[in-house]
Parts: C-alpha cells; sequence; structure tokens
C-alpha cells in the first residue's frame, strides 16, 4: 500500500473514483500479506498487486464492478486441486480480499491519510469488512485525531482505542466487535491497518533469559535485534526465527543504531565492562524503556559506576533496573514474561497491580 499510495493520492486528488483491493487475511503459503494492495483506476489503469499474479485478473474486474455499483465485496481465493487452471492460488494459499470505491464522498479521509503517510506520520486505517456495519466504511485514526465513522459511535470508540494500540507496535489484522463496539460479541470484523513501522526491541547479552525476552518480544510485535561481543554465544540457532543476531560491542552497535520513543532497550549481559558504557549511549537517546537485569547488588555497583559519568538526574531516573515487575519470577521464560509486563505497563501507564479489586478501568486512554 506504501508503495502505491502516491498514485492513488493523485486520482484521489483529481476526484477519479477508483477501486482499491487489500489483502486482509491470509493462510497457509499464501504469497503477500495482509495490507498489500491493488487498485483500478481511471483509463483501467492497474497499480500494485495482491498476489503477484496469480488472482489479478479476477481482482481487476471486481475493482471495475465495485466503482460502477458503489458497493465494497469480499472475495477469498484458494487453490482448487479440480482444477488448477480455476482462478486461484497456485502456490496452495489463501487470501481474502476487500475490494471497496474509493471516492471523495466515500472515504473523506483517504487524502489526509495518504499525505500523513508520505510525511511519516503515523495512521491506521480501520475498514469494515463483515457484519451488520456498512462494509468498506472506513475510520482514519492518527495518535491525536479520527476521521471518517464506521456508522455507529460505540465501534468508533472501541476501533479507535484498539487502533492506536495496534498503531504503537505498527501492527495490521482483524479485530472483531459487536455493532456498537462491544467486545464481548464479534459480529462485526474490521480491519485494522496500521502505516507505522514496528517498534525495535534491542536485546543486549546473548543468555538464556535473551533468548525467552527476545521470543515474547517478537510475539508482541517488535523487531527484535540481539547483541554481543561474544561470538561463541551471539549465534541463530540460539535464538527465535526472525530475530537478528549482531556480533559487535553493545555500546558500540547502539552508538550506530537509530532509535525513536518506541525502541525499547533490555540490557542483559549484568557485567560492568559491557552493560556500563551501553547504559552511558541508551540513557541519553529516545527510548520507551530502559531496562537493566542483575540483582540489586549488581544495580547498586552500576548505579554507582554511572554517576561518576556525566549523566544528569532526569536520564539516570530513566533506568529500569532491577528490570521487570515483581512476578516471584525464576525461569527465563517467566522473567521474559516479567520484562513484557513492565514494558506494557509502562506504554500505557498500568499500574502493575492485580485487576481484582482494582478501582481503575481496565482499558484507559494513553
Amino acid at each position: 500500500m506504501r508503495e502505491i499510495l502516491p498514485e492513488l493520492g493523485r486520482w484521489y486528488a483529481a476526484r477519479n473514483p477508483f477501486g482499491l483491493a487489500t489483502v486482509v487475511a491470509v493462510s497457509r503459503s499464501a504469497p503477500r500479506d495482509p495490507g498489500a494492495a491493488m487498485a483500478v483506476g481511471p483509463d483501467d489503469e492497474v497499480v500494485g498487486s495482491v498476489s503477484g499474479g496469480c488472482v489479478e485478473g479476477a481482482v481487476f474486474e471486481l475493482a471495475r464492478e465495485v466503482v460502477a455499483s458503489g458497493e465494497a465485496r469480499l472475495e477469498t481465493f484458494g487453490y482448487s486441486d479440480e482444477d488448477a487452471f480455476a482462478v486461484g492460488l497456485t502456490c496452495g494459499g489463501e487470501i481474502t480480499v476487500l475490494v471497496r470505491p474509493v471516492t471523495p464522498e466515500a472515504d473523506p479521509s483517504f487524502g489526509a491519510v495518504a499525505q500523513s503517510v508520505a510525511a511519516r506520520e503515523p495512521v491506521t486505517v480501520a475498514t469494515v469488512i463483515d457484519g451488520p456495519a456498512a462494509r468498506g466504511a472506513t475510520l482514519a485514526v492518527w495518535p491525536d485525531r479520527v476521521g471518517g465513522t464506521l456508522g455507529a459511535t460505540g465501534l468508533d470508540v472501541a476501533v479507535t482505542a484498539d487502533a492506536r494500540g495496534e498503531l504503537a507496535l505498527g501492527a495490521t489484522g482483524l479485530r472483531h466487535y459487536g455493532p456498537r463496539g462491544e467486545r464481548r460479541e464479534d459480529s462485526v470484523t474490521v480491519f485494522l491497518h496500521s502505516f507505522a513501522p514496528p517498534p525495535r526491541m534491542l536485546v543486549f547479552g546473548a543468555i538464556d533469559y535473551a533468548a525467552a525476552v527476545a521470543r515474547i518480544g517478537d510475539f508482541l510485535g517488535y523487531r527484535v535485534t540481539v547483541c554481543d561481543a561474544r561470538p561463541v554465544f551471539a549465534t541463530p540457532k540460539r535464538f527465535p526465527a526472525g530475530v537478528e543476531v549482531v556480533v559487535d560491542w553493545p555500546h558500540r552497535y547502539l552508538r550506530g543504531t537509530d532509535t525513536d520513543e518506541r525502541t525499547v532497550i533490555c540490557v542483559l549481559t549484568h557485567d560492568p565492562k559491557f552493560d556500563v558504557p551501553l547504559l552511558e549511549e541508551a540513557l541519553r537517546r529516545p527510548a520507551a524503556y530502559i531496562g537493566a537485569m542483575g540483582s540489586r547488588r549488581t544495580h547498586e555497583d552500576r548505579m554507582r559506576r554511572l554517576l561518576q559519568s556525566d549523566l544528569s538526574e532526569p536520564e539516570l531516573a530513566r533506568l529500569r533496573s532491577p528490570v521487570g515487575l515483581d512476578l516471584g519470577a525464576r525461569t527465563p521464560e517467566e522473567v521474559a514474561v516479567s520484562v513484557a509486563a513492565e514494558i506494557v505497563a509502562l506504554r500505557w501507564g498500568g499500574t502493575g497491580v492485580a485487576l481484582t479489586g482494582a478501582a481503575r478501568a481496565i482499558h484507559r486512554a494513553r
């Protein structure tokens, strides 16, 4: 979608209606991920792709039909064993595609979304794909505002809250609600498409605890990198698939790495020759969370060393150490849950106390 949005923005600004097809769900070995898009515009011009060529012909016809009718369509394409030449995916997977007409009247926020994506401003687009709500209705959600509506105030409120949560992670996927946003119902299916890169989790120290933290970080939607100066420990086979493993001195690697306000930094080395210069670098740069593993004695020794640097009190106060919430964790996996719980609580302003008996709202505004 990012690649074709500039052209779609031009069509939209010229008030040329077009049909937009978006992959909203996949299974097995589907060739494209959710969010892949194809559009058919003026003079039957085509941009983008939803399957790498397998079903584009059928989607082209659907896009023309929805522009003519003004009604969105939801179609699923899969491989047919009975007729391998039928419309479908020869890779054996399955994709579900929402095809909807886009005009200034049908989607008044589309132009603003295209501008935000071009400017690298985060935004999530929520689109109804099934249920009693109007299929194809859209709600654009920015961190500080919204545009459009899904047709019901309660649904807009619930989807806005979830959209901002997905935006914080750069995640895309399906959510289910009742017609007025009821979270315990699933009659309305909404596709949340986030235009933000996934946040980074930087894990320093290639130990067993790092493998568990990397695994839960990947599960939460972070792009995880594990870094250690010791090549005997920093090997990809010790970590989950999809986790980047780097052999380098931690402070040197961090110095050459971009971070932002969503970045999570977990220092698990608990060795002063690694973690002190690393934390001196980390505490001076933008990050959502900076945590360091170690006992209270290790923490006190670490703080004494850091106090000898020129770090300010506000910078030192950013350090979460010992890392994690008090869950009584023992195993690497339990410690990883403790660390993840602290990261989530810090992001959303949670207290970390049990919800049983708590007076505060379960889902609070950020």
